[in-house]
């Protein structure tokens, strides 16, 4: 079925088993930057669940380079703790790579005590906040040489390819870059001179490592900043890169400060596939390509076509690292997804934080969080099938024990269906069906339209109770919340009842505003129609983005704080406000609403009361835990653990973790 993307590839001299790779992508397991267990364990994971390659990285070699946080490799006696490492992933079966990394203007070496970020011209950087020093030639020729002498160390420690990033706008993209290298020597100017930086490193590293050595670059398909490189120049850097000893080129996207959105929900599936083609194009040595190539059907099809050679799985393999055995062993439906939510990986490197994952709740905790068969079995019984009872289940079942789950609605799922109703969000509903292939797989008895009731537990007489009753929306203290026009998020999310044209939305968190665009939206050019107007023609392309924007409802949000959602990480947060914008969504903050009785929303605002009329007003402020059976079950004795949001209102990450924490450490 997948004979393209499991046949295997070989690059130099060394054969991959097949096409998949598990790229660089930060992960924060240490501050000392050293190696250490955590990432010997992540990495060997990855590598057990079937990728051909698995990169460590990003790697830096320097303090200026790596801001001090990340991984470095800057020293002969850091050779064994590499060693160590690679010898973990190639005895699971997989090609260790490593990427070297310089973030130059990026960097935050500054913040963390250490040198001014050097760049190749002093252009303040919006990504770190700074003006960097200018590189002087000797600066040049240093970095040029950590790259090469970092790779040699690499190559020492058994790593079987190195990768050097020139992409996502890091120290190389800088100097290929006309926006950032406004330098007048011979590393800047014109074309040869601004691909020279990169391509002398790529020179110096290929006589270092000898003909036979795995070389391979990590490159921007398309800057997606305006007045650098489009898809249009960066063709030609590649055949530069080919010209100067690479092996393996990885395309991927933008920048970080890039304006189009590369990794969330909002980007198509293989989106940027197109990016590799161009380059594939250009170039004989094969290409992977990368960013929300998601499942073994498109993976397949992006290579049976052309478009690459290799995929790369980063956040993918971080929710799954046996994807690529399942995959190749029909199991695709016991594929836990990536949902793209950028929750605990992307998010969490930008806050300075360990990445994690919010579906899988062992990446980045292989080594001490393990479900073991349990030595006697128990009768575990299950209350709610939202994400903390759906894990609970299928955790226990795993553990041997035997397992009977009781939902009162007609589906599993509770708030995941809310979670993935608004646009670009659907991709959550992948959990549903993850979860509903576990319980077959199995065999938990469910039990859905059946309220558990205290009696039902005594009657069943469980060994163990996992309660997730989940949470229910708060009703704030407004006058007029119970009037008819108003109605809660949670039943515009579920339903979609019909609300007139004029909506206001009271709370402008997440949920507030999802719901927001989820309105907005409604009678908006939907993306096949767009692809037919703009193919023949039909319409102007100013008109055709009014189209996509602007559709039948106007919706106006009141948020009490001074900033909407503010709770929502900083990878996500700009994608979201700028669909607000783009709908014309209009957010009021700042705003106490004390009457909503008719749709007139009266509001406190900027010292004046002011008053607007709707035709239906939503209620988007927060939910609170339901503790119905909690409460009653503390009373009998029967051993249970709350978990969810029957212990307290939170993200999908808490309630699935929690569950598996909580079926982990059952007794």
């Amino acid at each position: 079925m997948f004979d393209n993307l499991f046949s295997p590839i070989t690059i130099n001299k060394t054969v991959v088993k097949n096409r998949i790779a598990y790229p660089s992508l930060g992960l924060l397991y240490s501050y000392d930057g050293n190696v250490n267990d955590r990432y010997v364990n992540f990495f060997a994971e990855r590598a057990r669940g079937g990728a051909g390659i698995v990169t460590v990285g990003p790697v830096g070699f320097d303090e200026v380079g790596s801001g001090k946080v990340i991984l470095v490799l800057d020293s002969d006696d850091k050779i064994p703790d590499y060693a160590r490492l690679t010898s973990a992933i190639k005895k699971e079966g997989a090609l260790s790579w490593i990427q070297l990394f310089h973030a130059g203007a990026y960097s935050y070496s500054k913040f963390m005590g250490g040198p001014d970020p050097i760049a190749p011209s002093p252009i303040y950087s919006k990504y770190s906040k700074l003006v960097p020093r200018e590189m002087t030639l000797d600066d040049i020729r240093e970095a040029q040489e950590g790259f090469v002498k970092a790779a040699v160390r690499a190559k020492e420690a058994g790593f079987d390819g190195v990768e050097i990033i020139a992409s996502a706008g890091y120290l190389i993209t800088q100097f290929l870059s006309p926006l950032k290298n406004q330098r007048t020597d011979r590393y800047g100017g014109s074309f040869e001179n601004r691909v020279r930086f990169p391509r002398e490193i790529l020179e110096m590293m290929r006589a270092a490592l000898g003909p036979d050595y795995p070389i391979s670059i990590r490159m921007a398909g398309n800057d997606f900043v305006a007045g650098s490189n489009t898809s249009s120049e960066t063709p030609a850097f590649a055949k530069v890169y080919e010209k100067a000893g690479v092996d393996l080129i990885s395309v991927t996207g933008g920048w970080h400060e890039a304006p189009v959105p590369q990794l969330p929900m909002d980007a198509p599936r293989s989106v940027y596939s197109y990016l590799a083609l161009n380059v594939k194009r250009e170039v004989s040595v094969p290409v992977s390509a990368s960013n929300r190539i998601t499942d073994p059907f498109s993976a397949e099809q992006l290579i049976k076509d052309g478009y690459c050679d290799i995929v790369n799985l980063a956040r993918i393999l971080i929710a799954d690292p046996y994807w690529p055995k399942k995959a190749e062993e029909g199991l695709f439906d016991e594929i836990r997804p990536c949902v793209a939510c950028n929750q605990g990986c992307t998010d969490s490197i930008f806050s300075g934080k360990a990445v994690y994952c919010i579906a899988n709740a062992r990446a980045g905790y292989e080594g001490e969080r393990t479900i073991v068969k349990a030595k006697a079995q128990k009768k575990i019984m299950v209350i709610g099938s939202g994400p903390a009872g759906l894990e609970a289940a299928v955790r226990s079942a795993e553990a041997g024990h035997a397992v009977e789950l009781y939902e009162k609605a007609d589906r599993i799922g509770g708030q995941l269906w809310i979670a993935g109703a608004p646009p670009h969000k659907h991709e959550i509903w992948e959990l549903i069906a993850y979860y509903d292939a576990m319980l077959d797989k199995y065999d938990i008895d469910v039990n859905l339209e059946t309220e558990a009731t205290i009696d039902l537990i005594r009657e069943r007489k469980p060994d163990h109770v996992f309660v997730a009753e989940g949470a229910e929306p708060v009703k704030p203290r407004i006058d007029g919340i119970d009037d008819p026009k108003v109605v809660s998020a949670w039943e515009v999310l579920a339903n979609d009842p019909m609300l007139g044209t004029n909506i206001a939305i009271i709370g402008g968190g997440a949920v507030g505003l999802e719901t927001a665009e989820f309105l907005a939206a409604k009678g908006t050019l939907p993306a096949e129609a767009m692809h037919f107007l703009f193919l023949y023609e039909a319409e102007t392309v100013e008109r055709l983005r009014e189209l996509c924007t602007r559709g039948t409802k106007k919706v106006t949000v009141f948020e009490m704080l001074p900033k909407a959602a503010a709770e929502v990480g900083r990878s996500t947060r700009w994608v979201l406000m700028g669909s607000v914008k783009r709908y014309g969504i209009e957010v009021i903050t700042g705003a106490k609403v004390n009457s909503l009785k008719g749709g007139a929303v009266v509001y406190e605002h900027g010292g004046k009361t002011e008053s607007r009329q709707f035709d239906a007003v939503v209620n988007a402020v927060g939910s609170r835990s339901v503790r119905t059976i909690a409460d009653a079950i503390e009373k009998s004795g029967i051993p249970f653990t709350v978990i969810g949001d029957s212990v307290k209102p939170a993200r999908i990450d808490k309630a699935i973790h929690d569950a598996f924490l909580a079926v982990m450490n059952l007794k």
